[in-house]
């Protein structure tokens, strides 16, 4: 029997390799994972959620230039590696761009950097507030690849930080909704009867409110914030995952290596976790990058609404909704590279999905 499951495991292994959009569509999630989990390391602005304000360089375009001058504050962080590798930095100095710096014996004199061709206020600053008086070290051409956005923050570093709630999100729905969606499922197709009566009037209840109104029911329930939509998000995708459960284990429970158990003695926990779960576990992946793709949605509707990640969070979602009125102001891209984020993330867990289904599917 082990050689069979392992040949057959084997087999869907090879016919998912041959996929060539499925093998593609997870190394895109894989390198989208890693960019998520290390984006402080990539992101250009370090500092905890890329939150570097500059409002005179706001909505400024893709490959954007300007002198950076940076003030140090004389305060010693006491952050260690893995904070900032994984929250980001506390940065207590203070940037300003420029557009042009002189020195005058003891004094350095910047033209503060302003739009539109204008003229910006000329300031000064005595040298020896630099660390040695090397001023030189701490002016710098800055270049933004995506552009800034309304608050004059890296975009770039936006989009790479928001990458974690989007991603992050799809792997707490799912393992929430699985554990939900296996117990009730199990229950409902192992016992029947009543059992299975209450636990369908509950799903079709559950199943016959939107969505969406269901998640914007939960969060305000429990509070706005990072953790509660993932809690959200996941307590109401569990039922898509007890239905195919039940409905598997209602078919499985009729087979003879299952009456062979109840023979041998076996109590009903051992024959549906050890004998009955691990012969439909394939859809079961199926559906589960299915609620990935779901998941990534949901959090990207909550967050356009203002329910999801609070600001400073960097979050796809709520890029568009700052954004998207930039569409008709001539800079759509502010809108539509979040946006392109979330349509490759989502369709690369649903071609992982199709070619998990073909893998998986015994009878082609």
């Amino acid at each position: 029997m082990a050689n069979k499951n392992n040949s057959l495991s084997r087999l869907a292994l090879q016919k998912f390799k041959k996929n060539f959009w499925g093998v593609f569509s997870l190394g895109l999630i894989a390198c989208i994972g890693f960019i998520s989990i290390f984006a402080y390391l990539f992101a250009p602005d370090a500092s905890k959620n890329a939150n570097q304000m500059h409002l005179s360089i706001h909505s400024k375009s893709p490959g954007f230039e300007v002198q950076m001058l940076t003030i140090p504050s004389g305060i010693e962080s006491d952050q260690n590696v893995f904070s900032k590798l994984f929250f980001g930095k506390t940065n207590t100095d203070t940037e300003i761009p420029i557009q042009s710096y002189s020195v005058n014996g003891n004094k350095l004199i910047y033209v503060e950097y302003a739009s539109d061709g204008l003229q910006g206020l000329e300031k000064q600053m005595d040298v020896s507030k630099f660390p040695k008086s090397n001023y030189n070290e701490y002016i710098e051409t800055r270049s933004f690849v995506f552009g800034t956005d309304k608050y004059g923050r890296d975009y770039l570093s936006r989009v790479l930080i928001g990458s974690r709630i989007s991603f992050f999100i799809g792997f707490v729905a799912v393992f929430i909704s699985l554990i939900v969606g296996l117990l009730f499922g199990s229950l409902a197709g192992y016992y029947g009867g009543k059992v299975d009566v209450l636990i369908m009037w509950v799903i079709n209840i559950t199943w016959s409110i939107p969505t969406l109104l269901l998640v914007i029911a939960i969060t305000l329930a429990l509070g706005k914030g990072f953790w509660q939509v993932f809690i959200a998000v996941g307590l109401t995708m569990w039922v898509e995952v007890a239905r195919v459960v039940r409905g598997q284990i209602i078919s499985a429970k009729e087979m003879q290596y299952v009456t062979a158990a109840k023979a041998l003695g076996y109590n009903d926990y051992r024959i549906i976790t050890k004998h009955i779960l691990p012969n439909i576990f394939g859809p079961l992946i199926v559906i589960s990058a299915a609620n990935f793709a779901a998941a990534i949605l949901i959090e990207s509707g909550l967050s356009f609404l203002g329910i999801g990640a609070q600001p400073p969070m960097a979050s796809w979602g709520a890029m568009i909704k700052d954004h998207y009125n930039y569409i008709i102001l001539g800079k759509p891209y502010l809108a539509l590279i979040p946006g392109l984020c979330i349509m490759l993330l989502v369709m690369a867990f649903m071609l992982v999905g199709n070619a998990l289904r073909d893998a998986l599917d015994v009878k082609s």
